[in-house]
C-alpha cells in the first residue's frame, strides 16, 4: 500500500511567499528606472533562457533599470559588454576558461557564480557533503542527509556493496551528474543489479509525499511545497519488485500550497532553521543562487533531510504529458494530484531585487551601456 499525508485539512501558507506573489501583480507601481542601467550579461542554454527570461521578468527588469544582454560564449567576454553582472549556467572547460580569464581581468564585474563552486553541486558524490558536515541541530530542528553510497562498479556487485554500507531498502538511485533529474526507486536486491552506474544510492525516507523546495537568491529565502514520492510501507516492499523510474519528479508537480494536506505534513520548516542553513551553505559553498530539496521525516516535526541541491534552479517548469506515460501505474494513480506548471511565487521581484542589491554592494562607476561612450 502506498501512503501519504491525510487529505482534508487546511494548509498553512508561507506568508513571505504569499506576499511575494502579491507583489508580482503590482508591476505597474514600480518606481521609474534609474538613470544608469544595470547590465546583466547572461550565458544560458536556449531552454534555460526561455524558461527564465519570461516577458514578465524582462518587463519588471526594464522598469527597475536592469538590462539583460545575451553573451556569445564562443567569443571572448572582454570583447562584449560592458557588464555589471555575468549570470551563467553553462558547462564545459572552454566556457570555464573564458569566464575565469574574464574574472581575472575584470574584478569589478560580479560573476554569478564561480565555476568551481558550481561544479560542487553538479556532482552528486560531493553535492551534499557540506550539509552532512554541517550536521545542523538547534532548538528548531535537525537537518541531516540520508545515508547514501557512491557506486562506480559493475551493477552485479551493487547488492553486496549496499549490504556492506548498511543501507536499507528501498533505495533511490540518482545519476552521478546532477544535470539529469531522472531517478529510480529500487525495492529489492535483485533490482539493484539492473541499475546503471555510475550513480548515487540514497536511502528513501518516508516524508508524507511532500517536498519543500527552498530557493536561495542572495539573502532572500522562499519555500514552495511540492508533491513528491509517496510513503513506502512494508507491503510495498513485499509486493513490489524491480526498478521504478521517475522522470523529473520534483519538477513534475506544481506547488502543493493549494492542496488539502495533513498540517503535520504540510507545515513549512521553521524559518529560523532555514535562515541558519541558508547562511551556512552560502558561506561554505561560495554560492548565492541555488535551491535545496528538503523533506520532513514522516511522523516527526523537527527532523529534516536535504536530499538534493541545484545551482540556478528553474523558477518556472513543466512536465509534458508524454513523460507521465512513462511513469507506470504506481505514479499514474497520483496524476490527478498534480498541476502542470510550477514556479517560485514572485520570483520576478525577488530576482530583480537581488540583482539591484549586488549593484549597490559592488557598484563600479562606468558609462551607460546604451550611451555608446566606449
Amino acid at each position: 500500500m502506498v501512503s501519504g499525508g491525510c487529505v482534508g485539512a487546511e494548509v498553512e501558507v508561507d506568508p513571505e511567499a504569499a506576499a511575494a506573489a502579491a507583489a508580482a501583480e503590482r508591476d505597474e507601481a514600480v518606481a521609474p528606472a534609474p538613470a544608469r542601467e544595470l547590465v546583466v550579461g547572461y550565458a544560458l542554454t536556449s531552454k534555460k533562457a526561455k524558461s527564465f527570461l519570461q516577458p514578465k521578468l524582462r518587463g519588471l527588469a526594464r522598469k527597475k533599470g536592469i538590462l539583460f544582454v545575451a553573451i556569445d560564449h564562443k567569443r571572448p567576454l572582454s570583447d562584449q559588454g560592458p557588464f555589471d553582472i555575468v549570470l551563467h549556467k553553462l558547462t564545459g572547460k572552454g566556457w570555464q576558461q573564458l569566464l575565469e580569464e574574464y574574472r581575472e581581468t575584470h574584478p569589478e564585474v560580479t560573476v554569478l557564480d564561480p565555476p568551481g563552486a558550481i561544479a560542487h553541486l553538479l556532482d552528486r558524490q560531493s553535492m551534499l557533503q557540506e550539509v552532512s558536515e554541517l550536521d545542523l541541530t538547534d532548538r528548531y530542528g535537525k537537518v541531516r542527509v540520508p545515508k547514501q553510497l557512491f557506486v562506480n562498479t559493475d551493477a552485479l556487485s551493487i547488492p553486496a556493496a549496499v549490504t556492506t554500507a548498511g543501507l536499507s531498502l528501498p533505495l533511490v538511485a540518482k545519476p552521478l551528474v546532477a544535470k539529469s533529474h531522472e531517478l529510480s526507486l529500487a525495492y529489492d536486491p535483485t533490482s539493484l543489479t539492473k541499475l546503471e552506474p555510475p550513480l548515487v544510492l540514497q536511502e528513501f525516507v518516508n516524508h508524507g509525499g511532500v517536498m519543500f523546495k527552498v530557493y536561495i537568491v542572495g539573502d532572500a529565502i522562499r519555500v514552495v511545497r511540492r508533491f513528491s514520492l509517496p510513503n513506502v510501507d512494508e507491503g510495498d516492499l513485499s509486493n513490489n519488485a524491480g526498478v521504478f523510474r521517475f522522470p523529473r519528479v520534483s519538477c513534475a508537480a506544481a506547488s502543493a500550497d493549494d492542496a488539502d494536506l495533513d498540517p503535520c505534513v504540510a507545515e513549512l520548516p521553521p524559518r529560523p532553521l532555514l535562515e541558519i542553513l541558508a547562511r551556512e551553505l552560502r558561506r561554505r559553498l561560495g554560492l548565492r543562487l541555488f535551491n535545496i530539496d528538503m523533506i520532513r521525516e514522516h511522523g516527526t516535526r523537527d527532523r529534516f533531510y536535504v536530499i538534493d541541491m541545484n545551482y540556478f534552479p528553474a523558477f518556472r517548469n513543466s512536465l509534458e504529458f508524454k513523460d507521465w506515460l512513462e511513469l507506470g501505474t504506481l505514479k499514474l494513480c497520483l496524476l490527478s494530484m498534480y498541476s502542470w506548471y510550477g514556479k517560485m511565487p514572485g520570483y520576478e521581484h525577488v530576482f530583480t531585487d537581488f540583482l539591484l542589491s549586488l549593484s549597490q554592494k559592488e557598484y563600479k562607476r562606468r558609462p551607460s551601456y546604451s550611451s555608446g561612450e566606449w
